[in-house]
């Protein structure tokens, strides 16, 4: 009789540990804390996640960050909100690097306006097979996924090699501050799987994202008497049109992983405020946006290559050849990332959807930043698969499906015996 791989005992073991029905009742819990960037709800459901951690029989380190001491060190990933406090939150299974992380962010970001959404964004509804609210796909369900993996290998009993750790995090809608913080404090493994939502594929590189501030300034005059003064509005519309075609000169080049995606590389204006009064024309525009990264580009050459579109922007209009606007890097600053080529774990993870039953899809890449670059960058190849998919990430009347989220559970315990059990 021909041996089975290694680990494939010990995850049928897993697998029939899952709890289900928990796992889908922890997913609505996680979802009515509404922990929105920069909330006290960070600090909540982190509480909340490590106490469960530690439930499951996990030794968990949780820790207030260092907020003063993260943001002045000079890889300091950036943030766009203020936090009083924020915490981070580990639980392993053993000492040493983990055989596997499997990582995901608590935090979500605002809901809009509440009444436009058909229920409380937080109440977290289940109907028709979906579980409802803000968080749900981005990334809740993730989140209760790592956390019911953890308990099944706990309680299957399976002996380990390896320990496997759960990092959860905050910060990472706006930059990536949990995960640095986390990182920093030593919390490492041979390999990482993020669960965010990849509607059953395989993600293994992110383009970057850089959040600027342009400031435009004009010269005041009375609404009736416009010519004598300067609109700031009408200076930025050259500096808009030439960053536009700054946009489309990046996305000529098409990635292989972003083929489904015709703008990967996106540039967009995000805000535009100018003026402080109806009738007087506007002496300054404040307009903020985010800047595609793309893969493998520097981020100080991608600044570097905005910069010069819009001091050429600048040098073709009279009134801003001398006065200049000011580009301010701002907030979040999300390098690129990417699995190593040729890196095992793409091949066990797509190994382990198989045992689960689930296709395999090819490796897609993902347009947004992510936590992917920074563990990449800390030398642990990760990838991203989890439950949900990105379409329902941010928007209103947020869901996730069931069954993905339950099906996600099964191939990562899977894959969780393989690259952990003895």
């Amino acid at each position: 009789m021909s041996e089975q791989p290694v680990g494939v005992d010990a995850a049928k073991r897993v697998v029939a540990a899952l709890d289900f029905d928990r796992l889908t009742a922890e997913v609505i819990e996680l979802v009515k804390i509404p922990s929105v960037s920069g909330t006290p709800g960070e600090v909540r459901v982190q509480e909340w996640y490590s106490k469960a951690l530690a439930e499951a029989g996990l030794t968990v380190d949780q820790w207030d960050l260092d907020l003063a001491g993260l943001a002045a060190h000079p890889d300091f990933p950036g943030v766009e909100v203020h936090r009083e406090r924020a915490i981070g939150c580990v639980g392993t299974t053993g000492e040493g690097p983990a055989g596997l992380i499997l990582q995901g962010h608590t935090d979500v970001v605002p809901v809009g306006n509440p009444a436009d959404w058909s229920d409380d964004p937080f109440g977290a509804g289940e109907s028709r097979g979906y579980i409802w609210g803000r968080g749900s796909t981005d990334m809740k369900a993730g989140v209760a996924v790592n956390l019911a993996v953890a308990r099944a290998v706990v309680a299957s009993g399976i002996e380990l090699a390896k320990p496997l750790a759960v990092h959860a995090v905050v910060g990472e809608e706006d930059g990536g501050l949990g995960a640095f913080g986390t990182l920093m404090r030593g919390h490492l493994g041979e390999a990482c799987v993020i669960t965010e939502p990849t509607g059953g594929g395989v993600v293994i590189a992110n383009a970057g994202a850089l959040t600027f501030r342009i400031e435009v300034s004009g010269r005041p005059a009375h609404g009736a008497l416009r010519k004598s003064g300067q609109s700031a509005v009408e200076s930025f519309w050259a500096i808009h049109q030439a960053l536009l075609e700054f946009e489309a000169s990046r996305n000529l080049e098409r990635e292989p992983l972003f083929a489904h995606n015709p703008l990967p590389y996106a540039l967009s204006i995000g805000t535009v405020n100018a003026g402080e009064w109806s009738s007087t024309v506007p002496e300054l525009l404040v307009a903020q946006g985010r800047l595609g990264v793309k893969l493998g580009e520097p981020v100080d050459e991608a600044r570097a290559a905005f910069e010069a579109v819009v001091e050429r922007a600048c040098a073709g209009d009279a009134w801003l050849r001398n006065h200049a606007p000011r580009v301010l890097w701002t907030g979040g600053q999300f390098a690129s990332g990417q699995l190593p080529h040729g890196h095992e774990l793409l091949d066990q993870m797509q190994t382990s959807l198989t045992s689960a039953g689930l296709a395999t899809l090819a490796p897609m890449g993902l347009e947004g930043g992510s936590d992917l670059r920074l563990y990449n960058a800390a030398g642990i190849p990760t990838l991203h698969y989890g439950p949900g998919h990105l379409d329902q990430a941010h928007v209103i009347n947020e869901h996730v499906p069931i069954r993905m989220v339950h099906e996600c559970a099964r191939a990562l315990a899977t894959l969780a015996a393989r690259r952990c059990a003895a």
